[in-house]
């Protein structure tokens, strides 16, 4: 059984896992971002499922709004997230300014990024250490990859959400005068 106040949180939740994903995924294009905010956005849902829905006791629902919240946005920012990713490697054309070479020879999707990715030393480097020789290779690596991330930025979302229920489970609840006038002065 959820409050309401969970369910309004993890909308909210959704929200920001949307703008992470964008903000991060797209805007700044920085991966770690993206993995140090999922702990960081489930401790503020996990906090905020609780608080928004008035709950100290019993204990077991202060966990479980918590961790309905953190699920949401957790599951929502990986599946933004990969989303993002796949479109970068599912629609890369191969398309590259003249003056860096022109467009590469291949068909659209994996390949592209395959061969885009090859071209660089480095990469090339760390592609053969993954293990990654052909396209079929890489395409099985992009799929993997895609699956742990959404496993990882679900568990960090939600043990980030599960950590100020933890606090607010052991705190003292407060009297039934200071409940009423928080709720009367939340509107």
């Amino acid at each position: 059984m959820l409050d309401r106040g969970a369910i309004f949180a993890a909308m909210v939740g959704l929200g920001m896992a949307i703008t992470i994903a964008i903000s991060f995924g797209l805007v700044v294009a920085v991966q770690p971002l993206v993995f140090v905010s999922a702990p960081l956005a489930g401790l503020t849902i996990g906090w905020y499922a609780n608080h928004k829905s008035f709950r100290w006791r019993p204990r077991w629902r202060l966990f479980s709004n918590a961790a309905f919240a953190g699920a949401v946005t957790g599951l929502s920012l990986a599946l933004f997230y990969v989303g993002i990713r796949l479109l970068f490697i599912y629609a890369d054309s191969g398309y590259r300014p003249e003056p860096m070479g022109g467009q590469f020879d291949c068909s659209n999707g994996p390949e592209c990024t395959y061969v885009r990715m090859i071209e660089e030393p480095e990469n090339a480097q760390a592609l053969l250490d993954e293990g990654i020789t052909d396209v079929d290779s890489y395409t099985s690596f992009v799929w993997r990859t895609s699956g742990e991330w959404t496993l990882q930025l679900t568990g960090f979302t939600i043990i980030g959400a599960l950590v100020p229920a933890a606090w607010r489970a052991w705190k003292p609840a407060p009297s039934d005068e200071e409940i009423e006038a928080a709720m009367a002065a939340a509107g």
